[in-house]
């Protein structure tokens, strides 16, 4: 795979990704599909950004589980940021978001909804020749992304329900400890708690019912909606 820079052809192309069985498969599929387009992959956000600044390619395919550097852990908030500087910075550059973390997307919708370049989302469970017709979609300007699930939508007020998620499953703290982080008490906590369970169409009585724990069930379902890692 040449990572030099290239003289400006008819269509270039940046992959960022961090995952090399993910960049060789995804560039095979589109020499095949482009074989006159340069493709430049990118294995971390900062790598990307300074890439993008000097190609000003046609379209960047991008995974949003970025390290933002050589070393450091591979994170979906990462890609988030990535994501906003490049629209921020190039609002008409063509955009396909291609992970398995596609609904962590719904916190910036109205974002990508105002986007002015083409802006579309693949899954990578998705078969090959429709992450193609994405690709296709993105090149000639289009807009999809109505697998976003803007589940944030319901926290746009309450940041700590999402801060109890993270203190809650990726820190491990009990609701004491989250009451003191966060400042709130306890039962202020369940109320969060239980606008979570809502959210997530967890019904509470019916897992207990059912023997199982409630608050793996919620990791469940909170990793599957995007809100978490």
């Amino acid at each position: 795979m040449n990572e030099d820079f290239p003289e400006k052809v008819s269509l270039q192309i940046v992959l960022v990704d961090s995952y090399d069985i993910c960049l060789t498969g995804t560039v095979e599929l589109l020499k095949n599909r482009y074989p006159d387009g340069k493709i430049i992959s990118a294995r971390t956000a900062n790598e990307a950004l300074h890439k993008i600044s000097i190609l000003l390619p046609d379209l960047i395919i991008m995974d949003i589980l970025l390290p933002e550097k050589p070393g450091v852990v591979a994170q979906t908030h990462t890609g988030i940021q990535l994501l906003q500087q490049v629209m921020q910075k190039y609002p008409s550059l063509n955009i396909l978001v291609h992970s398995a973390a596609i609904n962590r997307l719904g916190q910036i919708k109205s974002l990508i909804t105002a986007h002015k370049g083409g802006f579309t989302i693949a899954d990578k469970s998705l078969d090959s020749q429709e992450m193609l017709s994405r690709v296709d979609g993105a090149l000639k300007g289009f807009t999809h992304i109505k697998e976003i699930t803007n589940i944030y939508a319901q926290f746009n007020n309450k940041p700590e329900v999402l801060k109890l998620l993270s203190l809650a499953f990726n820190e491990g703290l009990q609701d004491k400890a989250i009451a003191a982080h966060i400042r709130v008490s306890e039962r202020m906590v369940r109320h969060y708690w239980d606008k979570l369970y809502a959210a997530l169409d967890i019904d509470g009585e019916e897992l207990k019912n059912q023997g199982k724990n409630i608050r793996i069930i919620t990791k469940i379902r909170a990793r599957a909606a995007g809100l978490i890692d």
